[in-house]
């Protein structure tokens, strides 16, 4: 299977998974694991895999190196999908609500994701 299919079924799984998770009711009595601000890492990963992984779609197949105007496209695109899915949170009849820390993580994870997949892509900041 070509790069350009294996990264484009990562993102569109990756972007379903995040739908599914963020719009699923899940149940209040449950405490899970007790790490303080787990559910802002959540939201942290999510949206750095949602550029990163869609950086890699983009990119594959293409010559070195990615553009600053493309990567902050991704990360723009991350930034409102996080919105809308924290406005559907709000809207549809399920017991989750829209929060602002979590659109914090989101846009601080689609940065740091768009951060990481130009350093990436431009091989200008190579780890040695």
């Amino acid at each position: 299977m070509p790069k350009k299919a294996v990264y484009t079924t990562l993102f569109i799984s990756w972007v379903l998974l995040v739908t599914v998770l963020s719009l699923f009711d899940f149940d209040p009595n449950d405490e899970g694991i007790p790490i303080p601000y787990l559910d802002k890492l959540v939201h942290f990963v999510f949206y750095l895999l949602f550029v990163i992984l869609g950086g890699l779609m983009w990119q594959s197949g293409k010559p070195m190196p990615a553009t600053l105007k493309k990567t902050i496209l991704w990360v723009v695109i991350a930034v409102l999908y996080g919105l809308l899915m924290e406005a559907l949170q709000d809207l549809l009849p399920i017991d989750r609500s829209a929060e602002i820390f979590d659109v914090l993580a989101n846009t601080l994870g689609a940065v740091m994701g768009g951060l990481l997949i130009k350093t990436y892509f431009s091989r200008t900041h190579a780890l040695k």
